[in-house]
């Protein structure tokens, strides 16, 4: 455990981290009832981008969920499911207990205690400017944001001009103060598991914490925590899950919405080992600028620009058009599909890093999709050009390795010097020397149907260098086809290629096949489709 800490110095808007040494921080007393969370992070190697999260989410959003053990306090509840809530509200930081870490679970919950688990839990805006009409409550109350929050909603209104902040609350007004939060209809929530348990006029702090607990389930999927990880990744931590249809891509580019001109690259992925953290790429980031996020049309949350590039290690030439740049977990960079859900079973050495994408003592860069991306490459004493990511081709046969295009149908010059740059990216080694590299060797071709044929290199090229590739099928009577490369069809030396503009070859027909460019070469390689 190292000695950096965590504080977070909140008020009823905004949330500030704060980096402080353990080794001159003074113990403070705090209040009982409500604690500043203190996250230890475990060699850690950088700084957290600056956060602001926005009035839309209270403390329990700011907080990893990990930051407390799985059960914080010394007492415990009577029942399985009463705990669970507990220890999941305390670990969101909803919930803090008392100076001798007892969160006494039957003892009867008062409005001001509701009124806080309330308005973290369900994510109630904190607006500072809220008038407060409770003739009982203070600014310097404890329970202060909490209570006026919830008035503004026209939630737990005054009672004779008082809030009455340590009276307890019955069954039928929680259900009431919850429905009314989340905008539902009051059977929604008497209908959740725990209600029918505990109807009564007076509701222990363990029952309260159980019925709100299940009425996180109730409340729309909302932004919770907010971060820049380098200047071309965040992490986006939601209340619940995105469902699946939501993360296609035309979707999720209409409800991830930014301003300053950015945008989601590629689809949000969720963290293997999380249930609502998720990697988001985007393009790279303008330093010094402040960006809010809207999703589904309600502000998430904002942030300033990283500038953190990554950290690559070498670029080389690797066909007479194309180039690699490349990295390494051993320097700490991690390629996301390491780390993300959809890739955990079929990526040989994938893992789990936590909420600071740390494992196993080691903090790594995330380098999210390359979709889209661009870097510039520039031949000694010539024109700088701008050189597109080559799709799928980020981390294929176990390396990280992203393979860009030279723009245009240029190739490169043998003996001549080549430096790359992004903006989005340092290299240590950012320059080769181009050679003559011999084209791959069309050796058959066969057809698969009418609409695809298979074509067989003279060996296996690995990785996903098909990628964008042409060929064309001339017919004897001078009828010339193309065909494009299938993205991920290879298999060893054969790619499938699917004829362009509808196109179908003809049965009985010969077509001689020849490449587009000079990717590759063939000689007297024809095909004919049986009939």
């Amino acid at each position: 455990m190292c000695s950096t800490e965590f504080l977070f110095d909140c008020n009823a808007l905004t949330c500030k981290l704060i980096l402080v040494d353990s080794s001159t921080m003074q113990t403070t007393a705090q209040s009982k009832h409500h604690r500043i969370g203190v996250l230890y992070m475990k060699n850690s190697k950088k700084t957290l981008a600056a956060l602001t999260i926005t009035a839309t989410v209270g403390l329990s959003a700011i907080l990893p969920f990990n930051a407390l053990a799985a059960s914080p306090f010394t007492d415990s509840a009577n029942t399985a499911q009463v705990q669970t809530a507990i220890e999941q509200l305390a670990q969101q930081q909803v919930v803090s207990g008392y100076e001798n870490n007892t969160f006494k679970p039957n003892q009867i919950a008062t409005r001001a205690e509701i009124a806080k688990i309330v308005a973290l839990a369900l994510h109630v805006k904190m607006d500072p400017a809220a008038s407060n009409h409770f003739s009982d409550v203070t600014k310097g109350d404890w329970f202060y944001s909490y209570a006026s929050a919830l008035e503004s909603l026209g939630v737990m209104k005054e009672v004779a001009g008082q809030f009455r902040g340590g009276q307890s609350i019955s069954s039928d007004q929680l259900a009431d103060v919850i429905a009314n939060v989340l905008k539902v209809d009051k059977a929604a929530v008497e209908k959740l598991p725990s209600f029918a348990s505990i109807t009564g006029s007076q509701v222990t702090r363990g029952q309260a914490a159980l019925l709100i607990f299940e009425a996180q389930q109730l409340a729309p999927i909302q932004v919770t925590k907010l971060q820049a990880l380098n200047a071309i990744t965040l992490q986006v931590t939601f209340s619940a899950p995105i469902p699946a249809a939501e993360l296609e891509l035309d979707q999720a580019s209409k409800n991830f919405v930014f301003d300053n001109g950015l945008a989601i690259n590629n689809v949000p992925r969720l963290k293997t080992g999380s249930k609502s953290t998720y990697i988001v790429p985007v393009p790279t980031q303008k330093a010094g600028t402040t960006y809010t996020l809207t999703y589904k049309g309600k502000p998430a949350g904002t942030f300033t620009a990283s500038t953190e590039k990554i950290a690559l290690k070498s670029t080389a030439q690797i066909a007479s058009d194309l180039f690699e740049v490349e990295s390494h977990l051993a320097d700490g960079v991690a390629d996301y599909g390491y780390v993300i859900a959809a890739y955990s079973k079929g990526r040989p050495g994938s893992f789990i890093v936590d909420e600071n994408n740390t494992y196993n003592g080691k903090t790594y860069q995330i380098l999210s999709s390359m979709r889209s991306r661009q870097v510039q490459i520039t031949p000694e004493g010539g024109a700088t050009m701008t050189a597109n990511y080559l799709p799928f081709t980020q981390a294929t046969d176990g390396r990280q390795a992203p393979k860009f295009i030279l723009p245009n149908g240029e190739t490169f010059h043998a003996g001549v010097k080549y430096t790359v740059s992004a903006d989005w990216a340092t290299l240590a080694n950012p320059t080769f020397t181009a050679k003559e590299i011999a084209p791959l060797t069309i050796q058959s071709a066969a057809a698969v149907d009418a609409k695809t044929i298979a074509v067989t290199l003279s060996q296996d090229p690995k990785d996903e260098i098909f990628v964008s590739r042409r060929v064309t099928l001339t017919a004897t009577d001078g009828t010339v086809l193309t065909a494009e490369y299938t993205l991920t069809s290879r298999k060893g030396a054969v790619g499938t290629f699917a004829l362009l503009n509808n196109a179908q070859l003809v049965p009985g027909t010969s077509y001689t096949v020849a490449p587009v460019g000079k990717w590759s070469n063939s000689t007297g390689v024809t095909l004919t489709l049986t009939k």
